[in-house]
């Protein structure tokens, strides 16, 4: 991949550490900028980055447009000086209307030069990079007193990486960005749900999968655009790797197609496993994997029948009740079954 047409080829918005580190190879100097604080109707959330390279570049955002001007401004100063800084800007009505917002806020923005004075050392935005395209869950904790910053693993922060939330601890001076993987969703079966499923979350973020040895199921015809697979699912899931921003949900209805799946996923960190049946269906199906050696806790991760309880009926209604779950099981860890197990072990013990 050529360095100086990073975005272009990663057709990824979320590219801006990657950027900046290929600005800064090229010689053209680059800066960071992330937004470390909102209150009110802030245009971004907290962490929203922003590279500024030494010509005035940019690839990003902090505030949906109505504050990059002055951004650029000081991160060209901080490239001359090599002071970081932390600037405060209230995002007036006026402005908010502008970039579609519905009323002002104020936010602020932590910019950091890159390979000069307090910023960032080349060899650790390198580090970041690496585990970003290694998948893993990373964050930077940066020191906001003395500038000095280290990368920590999911361990040292789960509830921060969990919830997607990076942030300032409670004394105002450590702030922590977390530098989760992309969503991905694997869907089993390109049944009848599978297709709208497969569009609602694309649109929701997501990279989308679809796995189904039967090619008159999974094709381009049926799920134009998306990845697909016709291995055999525990293959496929091997291939596609499962962590902890991957969801996986099981559609085929079909014993031996979506069992591989779940043995799979419940021995994985994916955040969530959907299975598609009745209850007397997941009966059966807790019945098999019990007797294939998997513990009451591991089987416990798996949400069935899919979906949230709204009634669904039509295919696109039951992509609708399993996409409100995911989000759920994504954005509050708490509500996921295995955790709830766990919770109740350690209560009773």
């Amino acid at each position: 991949m050529a360095e100086n047409n990073v975005t272009d080829t990663l057709l990824n918005h979320d590219a801006i550490p990657e950027q900046a580190l290929a600005w800064h190879r090229e010689g053209r100097r680059a800066a960071l900028a992330s937004v470390v604080e909102t209150w009110g109707s802030a245009p971004r959330p907290v962490g929203a980055m922003l590279a500024i390279s030494g010509e005035g570049e940019i690839a990003g955002s902090v505030s949906g447009g109505c504050v990059e001007g002055a951004v650029v401004v000081e991160a060209l100063d901080a490239l001359e000086d090599g002071r970081c800084r932390v600037l405060e800007f209230g995002v007036s009505m006026e402005e908010a209307f502008a970039v579609g917002l519905a009323c002002g806020g104020t936010i602020r923005v932590m910019v950091e030069p890159v390979g000069t004075g307090a910023g960032w050392d080349p060899a650790l935005l390198e580090a970041l990079v690496a585990e970003r395209a290694a998948r893993r869950a990373v964050g930077v904790r940066t020191d906001t007193g003395d500038w000095s910053r280290r990368l920590i693993g999911y361990e040292e922060a789960a509830e921060r990486f969990d919830a997607d939330r990076s942030g300032f601890d409670e004394d105002g001076v450590l702030f922590t960005a977390v530098h989760n993987p992309p969503l991905r969703l694997a869907i089993v079966g390109g049944a009848h749900a599978a297709q709208p499923l497969a569009l609602m979350a694309r649109a929701s973020g997501y990279d989308v999968t679809v796995i189904d040895p039967r090619e008159a199921f999974a094709s381009a015809t049926r799920f134009p655009g998306e990845q697909i697979s016709n291995e055999w699912p525990d293959e496929a899931l091997a291939a596609h790797g499962l962590d902890l921003r991957t969801a996986v949900v099981t559609l085929s209805h079909d014993p031996k197609i979506d069992d591989p799946a779940i043995m799979a996923a419940i021995r994985s960190p994916a955040f969530y496993i959907g299975a598609l049946g009745s209850t007397r269906t997941h009966a059966r199906r807790v019945e098999r994997l019990a007797a294939a050696g998997f513990a009451d806790a591991e089987v416990a991760r798996i949400d069935a029948p899919v979906g949230a309880d709204i009634g669904a009926r039509t295919p696109a209604e039951i992509a609708v009740s399993v996409m409100a779950e995911m989000t759920e099981r994504l954005r509050r860890p708490a509500t996921r079954p295995g955790r709830q197990v766990s919770r109740a072990a350690e209560t009773a013990a």
